[in-house]
């Protein structure tokens, strides 16, 4: 008796075609997917840094563009052109940019022409001191044409350095300068299309969640420039008030100067109060007198880190000191002083977006 038929065609323990084809797969270990984004993460900061002439000028040109959007869409409301509030407000900027250097430029002019008197003072003060020291450890003193000629020397070494990094940084201003305007103009007209064009890579059940974190990241930095530039008036103001007390010359430029310095964090302060603590020191010949200004300096930086800053700036904006210093070493490492400037509203987005 034969078998059945089918007991032929169908081949026992032979895996279907199905199970034949079907992919296997390998799940790679998580070492793989962190070295891969470790890779991904070195190549991203190797192109910021060195493409920092296109990526700076854009960082700028964005940041300044928020700044401006409510006195462009106020002056839209207006029933102003859409060029015409854009040029008014880039205008703007300019003028005060404009009288801001040139107050700079008269003060340094004036200063400038103190310098030989206050080199003279500081030749003075330098052999006194020099001679108090040698007495008490007793060592040689060296005159003061010794160290004019090794600071020559050194001068001459290095020259060619600070030419060639002169250079560098006066062109990259002078592109900076150049380009920023435009972009700004370009992003402020087409800022309507900027937005479609970024939906069309967005899901549409994804778009509300999109525009919201555009909204917040517009409201956080429309909120630190101006907190920030209202801090800067507020400090100048006391700097100045605190310097004239003290009789310091120059104390309305000293003072407008380290307020603008301390919107590099933590730093700025400190540079911008050695300049005039070490000119007093060398119009007074008094330590204390000196000591005096950098204690101008750092009660008024203390007032506006703890009181000012939290009532003016936004609390959504407000980045704890070890993130701000965190991020302050990585701006400066990436892009240098730009970087450091760049570093609190950057991670202000960040931790929007996060």
């Amino acid at each position: 008796m034969l078998p059945p038929a089918n007991q032929f065609n169908t081949p026992r323990n032979v895996p279907s075609v199905a199970n034949m084809h079907a992919p296997t797969q390998v799940k790679q270990p998580p070492v793989v997917y962190f070295t891969m984004f470790l890779v991904g993460l070195s190549l991203f900061v190797f192109i910021l840094h060195k493409l920092d002439d296109l990526f700076l000028p854009l960082i700028y040109a964005i940041l300044l563009s928020l700044l401006l959007m409510p006195i462009v869409t106020r002056l839209e409301k207006w029933r102003w052109p859409r060029i015409l509030s854009i040029a008014t407000a880039i205008l703007l900027v300019f003028i005060g940019i404009l009288l801001l250097f040139g107050f700079f430029g008269t003060q340094i002019v004036g200063l400038r022409s103190e310098l030989p008197l206050i080199q003279e003072k500081l030749v003075v003060l330098f052999d006194q001191t020099q001679q108090q020291l040698a007495h008490r450890f007793h060592f040689q003193p060296m005159s003061h044409e010794q160290v004019i000629d090794s600071s020559l020397e050194a001068l001459q070494k290095q020259s060619s350095k600070y030419l060639g990094s002169t250079l560098n940084t006066t062109l990259g201003v002078l592109s900076t300068v150049t380009l920023v305007p435009i972009y700004i103009f370009c992003f402020l007209y087409y800022r309507d299309h900027l937005r479609q064009f970024m939906f069309r890579f967005v899901e549409p059940d994804k778009r509300t969640t999109v525009l919201h974190t555009v909204d917040n990241i517009q409201n956080v930095v429309q909120g630190y420039m101006t907190g920030l530039l209202t801090v800067i008036v507020v400090v100048s103001i006391m700097n100045a008030i605190g310097l004239l007390a003290l009789g310091v010359k120059y104390a309305i430029f000293f003072a407008i100067f380290a307020s603008v310095l301390a919107v590099i964090p933590y730093i700025g302060i400190i540079v911008g109060s050695i300049i005039p603590a070490l000119i007093t020191f060398v119009e007074t010949g008094s330590l204390v007198h000196g000591l005096a200004v950098v204690g101008v300096f750092m009660l008024v930086q203390f007032i506006s880190d703890n009181i000012l800053a939290p009532l003016i700036t936004a609390s959504k904006v407000s980045l704890n000191p070890l993130t701000a210093i965190i991020a302050l070493i990585l701006g400066a490492a990436l892009w240098g002083t730009p970087g450091m400037i760049l570093s609190v509203p950057l991670s202000a987005v960040i931790k929007v977006v996060l």
